[in-house]
């Protein structure tokens, strides 16, 4: 049973998968059920979205709004509580096999008077659970990626400059975010918008990123700050 498993994980995932020989049967089975459910919410939620892959999997309470400006690639899950309001002004892209974690929200619009831009999340990202991520300027998550949960993400700054008039009649200024492929951020870590990510790199647990980040550098603290570059391990 557990070869036959592994073939169609292979035929979806595209890769030499194999399962822990520790799983038993029953244990294995139970996975299975849980994601045919999975796999029936997902060809319902289909039926919403702009665009999806031959397969999808959707957990319990997920709610999606305006998921006609969302698309999502192929063998792609999103777990169970997860909040996404897709309203943008070029939409929210998803790619293949990517796992938004338990109770995450995407948010592209706080109000209709100025639309969020745009998400684009490449192929084989993975979110964990209870990330947050704020869709105001453009946002850009590079493929094989991989966040911690508890991750936050604003793509947006207020002005300040006034004292003598209210923080939120200033307006705002958008830059976006871009993280680049094959990245590491913590659990706790946080990006505020402006920042550039360079591929390769490892943000700790906890750190603020408030500036550019090099490819393949290692950051941590608030701010965040540089710790080493990967090369030179």
């Amino acid at each position: 049973m557990k070869k036959k498993i592994e073939y169609i994980i292979r035929k979806i995932k595209k890769t030499n998968y194999t399962i822990d020989e520790s799983l038993s049967c029953i244990q294995l089975i139970s996975v299975v059920f849980a994601r045919g459910f999975m796999l029936m919410r997902g060809i319902f939620k289909k039926t919403i979205i702009d665009k999806s892959g031959k397969i999808l999997f959707v957990g319990k309470n997920v709610i999606i709004k305006n998921g006609k400006s969302l698309s999502c690639g192929s063998g792609t899950t999103i777990y169970e509580g997860c909040y996404i309001d897709a309203l943008s002004r070029k939409g929210v892209r998803i790619g293949k096999l990517c796992t938004i974690g338990r109770n995450s929200t995407i948010e592209c619009t706080g109000v209709i008077e100025e639309l969020g831009e745009s998400l684009v999340i490449g192929d084989n990202v993975g979110i964990s659970p209870y990330a947050y991520i704020s869709v105001r300027g453009k946002v850009v998550i590079g493929s094989d990626t991989i966040i911690g949960p508890h991750f936050t993400l604003i793509s947006e700054n207020h002005i300040a400059n006034d004292v003598d008039q209210l923080i939120k009649k200033q307006g705002t200024t958008r830059k976006g975010v871009v993280i680049g492929q094959n990245c590491w951020l913590g659990a706790n870590s946080t990006v505020l918008d402006g920042v550039h990510i360079g591929e390769g790199s490892i943000i700790a647990a906890g750190a603020v990123v408030n500036k550019d980040i090099p490819a393949y550098s290692i950051y941590g603290g608030v701010p965040a700050k540089l710790i080493r570059n990967r090369r030179m391990l």
